[in-house]
């Protein structure tokens, strides 16, 4: 095969060309800092990079529901410890009235059990971002009117769900009726009542009236009218409902640390997919800049040798 100078000149040239085009893929690397800024760079890494990316921003979604579901938590629990605060208020008057007080001091402790009975309504319609935390599924509607009857029907199902992983799911409220007992329009029984809200037998109906309102209320006309007998029944009544008081506090506690080691958790996971995705994606800068300056090195070392290849001229042969 006869070489021509037409021949030496393409070929020198494709072997320039390759050489820049990989002068160019360094330079892209350490320009943007990752080995491949396209599918066609590497497919199986950008493949892998994609899986990377997505189990990354679930973990972000799931850390957000998860702290959505803590201030939840917090609020309800912060709202729980307020009744008990005010039970345990309400019991220390209680013991008080049924010991040595007169007529008179009953009166007065009868002023505060109305003001702790109005501050249990408020604790009923604590709210949440707008939302009314015991309302159930009727976060937008109080859950009790300003007598201390249901404003809503409450249902023993009306479990709101955060997804906080895959597969994973939690209930973040707490059902009022659960917290404060129901009982008929205008009656109140014994504590076989209180007993089938620890049991879930019992759903809030509108109109009826919660139990633990009711105790107030009745533990109020018993000051008025000097009633010793209703007054020492209402500290055994004080103190069950103190007891269901702890019980739901215990399991908000639960789901409470719950949250804690699944925020925890979601953040060691993101550390580790993230690792992974840097490993994948990201370039090595010292080792990226010698292979640049080594194929730099070629180029120029081209450049030079192909200037001198095809030296001779039309002109070197007329002298």
């Amino acid at each position: 095969m006869r070489i021509t100078n037409s021949m030496m000149s393409n070929t020198m040239l494709v072997n320039l060309n390759n050489n820049l085009r990989r002068m160019s893929k360094w330079n892209d690397q350490m320009a943007t800092g990752k080995k491949f800024n396209k599918p066609s760079d590497d497919p199986i890494g950008v493949s892998k990079s994609l899986r990377l990316n997505t189990a990354v921003e679930e973990l972000e979604q799931y850390k957000k529901n998860a702290q959505d579901v803590q201030s939840w938590l917090e609020i309800t629990e912060s709202a729980v410890a307020d009744v008990g605060n005010i039970l345990q208020r309400a019991r220390e008057l209680a013991v008080s009235a049924d010991g040595t007080e007169t007529k008179e001091d009953k009166q007065k402790i009868k002023v505060e059990i109305d003001q702790l009975k109005e501050q249990l309504i408020k604790v009923a319609n604590t709210t949440y971002a707008g939302k009314y935390v015991f309302s159930g599924y009727k976060t937008d509607q109080q859950l009790l009117d300003a007598n201390g009857k249901y404003n809503i029907a409450s249902k023993n199902n009306e479990k709101m769900k955060y997804e906080i992983g895959i597969a994973e799911s939690i209930d973040v409220n707490t059902l009022g009726h659960k917290l404060f007992g129901t009982i008929d329009a205008n009656k109140l029984s014994d504590e076989a009542e209180l007993d089938a809200v620890r049991k879930s037998l019992v759903e809030g109906a509108k109109g009826k009236g919660a139990h633990l309102i009711a105790v107030f209320d009745d533990f109020s006309d018993a000051l008025n009218n000097d009633d010793k007998n209703r007054i020492s029944v209402a500290i055994e009544r004080i103190g069950n409902h103190m007891k269901n008081v702890l019980s739901v506090r215990g399991e908000i506690g639960v789901k409470t640390n719950r949250m804690e080691m699944l925020v925890n958790r979601i953040d060691r996971d993101t550390i580790n997919f993230t690792g992974l995705l840097s490993k994948n994606e990201d370039v090595d800068m010292g080792e990226t800049i010698m292979k640049f300056k080594n194929d730099e090195n070629v180029y120029r070392a081209s450049l030079s040798v192909g200037a001198k290849v095809i030296q001779p001229s039309l002109i070197d042969f007329i002298r």
